[in-house]
């Protein structure tokens, strides 16, 4: 039963899920009518804490029954795939599909098809010459197909859905009856596959191990499974022996100008992206207090830096003070006052002037404000798109001071990731630092093993999505492929 299912997953879904998903799984339950507004409403209001809010969301679900359960894992299933291959969802839907068609495929399925989903079945080693022969031999259709749909089921998960397929492959009508045509369509492990390197194989074989920064290391299978089915979707990276990969972080703390605070916390960002960058294999150069021309003369040489040659790619992280035009030297006493523009930026890393990067993913990172608005709007309880309606915008806390961010040109593969939407404020905290620094270290160690870099970017905003603090941003983006980056290659 499905509500049994859930009661055995409920711990491990606790501790690994996130609010994003959480709220889009509440989402689907409201608009099935599984819950209401009212226990939506409660599930988001438990405490903040999206442990106490999972709690909340599985108890309130197995309480409506089965149906109300087996509803609920498939919205994981949907909303979140990895998550729910690692709790065993993927593999209890597609168990429950095979057993549900049991009866009506016993009533209709013609010999024809069993030997044709046999073959098949024989062919990607389901079964083997033996079972074949056991199906074959029974001498009534009806037993020949309870036989190999009992077979299969034993098998798990994986061998169902290799049915499920061929069954569908070989008689499109006889899947459409038994409602397999929907159930691929919509089914999680279609959208494992449509992941590609995403897909989990198994638990075992894909449980990463973490590093000593924390970051979890790419499994050999999965690293095998992306070069293989991707090869030409994907950046190649680099031998670990003979790359030369390099970085550089500029992080501006202090400031000669009374128009400027000190950018208390700048001190951890600086030492958690040096952290993060060296476990995913980057040389890192790090500079601190300069003004707009030292900013812009560390990244020319940087730039032309001849290592780049043997290099697969770069990351180039900026922290400072900044407006709208761009980021603030410590020399700068506001607009257009020691300012590195964009333009410069850009001009710096294009391919004209650094072509040893020429193809090869060129990831920026601006932790900055980008002006002086707070980046959120009231809204009327009426207006509301959601339960999480804006009306409820938390008050900026004291403890977190404003930077600023800019928009910024690109050319070609090449990205940037802005801590905030053009014209708004940046939040930092003088103790643990900027927010936004902290979402992208924890989901880059999180995910880099198994997402490519702008899935990884995708969580870090769904990370804010209910907290309108601020808005990371992505901007003219131009990688041509996915870039992953393969921790431990």
């Amino acid at each position: 039963m499905a509500d049994k299912k859930l009661a055995e997953v409920r711990t491990e879904f606790v501790e690994k899920v996130n609010k994003a998903v959480i709220r889009a799984v509440l989402d689907d339950l409201q608009e099935r009518a599984v819950l209401n507004d009212a226990e939506t409403e409660e599930v988001m209001e438990r405490s903040g804490l999206k442990q106490e809010q999972a709690r909340a969301l599985i108890d309130g679900v197995r309480k409506k029954g089965p149906k109300a359960s087996l509803m609920a894992i498939q919205s994981i299933s949907s909303r979140d795939v990895f998550l729910a291959e690692q709790l065993g969802l993927t593999a209890f839907l597609e168990d429950k599909k095979l057993g549900e068609a049991r009866t009506q495929f016993v009533e209709m399925v013609s010999k024809a098809v069993i030997s044709s989903v046999l073959d098949d079945l024989l062919e990607k080693g389901v079964l083997n010459d033996e079972e074949v022969e056991k199906v074959k031999k029974k001498y009534v259709t009806q037993e020949q197909a309870r036989t190999l749909i009992d077979g299969v089921r034993k098998k798990g998960s994986k061998a169902s859905l290799v049915a499920i397929r061929s069954i569908h492959a070989r008689d499109a009508f006889l899947a459409e009856q038994l409602g397999l045509t929907d159930f691929l369509e919509g089914s999680p492990s279609q959208s494992l596959q449509a992941l590609g390197s995403r897909a989990i194989l198994s638990v075992e074989e894909t449980q990463p191990v973490e590093s000593g920064q924390g970051i979890k290391l790419c499994p050999q299978n999965v690293f095998d499974k992306i070069q293989k089915e991707e090869p030409t979707k994907i950046y190649p990276i680099r031998d670990l022996k003979t790359r030369t990969r390099f970085a550089i972080i500029i992080c501006n703390i202090d400031f000669e100008s009374d128009c400027f605070s000190r950018r208390e916390g700048a001190d951890v960002d600086l030492a958690g992206m040096k952290r993060l960058l060296t476990g995913l294999g980057y040389e890192v150069e790090g500079h601190t207090n300069l003004c707009s021309e030292g900013m812009a003369d560390r990244l020319r040489k940087f730039a032309a830096r001849k290592e780049h040659k043997t290099s697969d790619s770069t990351f180039v992280v900026l922290m400072s003070h900044g407006l709208r035009a761009g980021l603030c030297g410590v020399k700068s006493k506001g607009e257009n006052s020691d300012i590195l523009s964009h333009d410069t930026i850009y001009s710096i890393l294009n391919n004209r002037n650094c072509p040893d990067l020429l193809n090869k993913p060129k990831v920026i990172i601006i932790q900055a404000c980008r002006g002086e608005n707070k980046g959120v709007i009231y809204v009327s309880c009426a207006d509301a798109p959601s339960a999480d309606s804006l009306s409820r915008v938390p008050r900026l806390p004291a403890m977190y001071e404003s930077d600023a961010l800019r928009r910024v040109h690109v050319e070609s593969d090449l990205i940037c990731f802005c801590s905030t939407t053009p014209d708004n404020v940046s939040w930092r905290s003088p103790t643990t630092g900027s927010i936004f620094i902290v979402q992208l270290i924890k989901h880059m160690q999180e995910h880099a093993w198994c997402y490519h870099l702008e899935d990884i970017f995708r969580e870090v905003q769904l990370a804010f999505s209910n907290n309108p603090l601020q808005m990371p941003t992505r901007e003219r983006a131009t990688l041509l492929r996915k870039f992953y980056l393969f921790p431990g290659y």
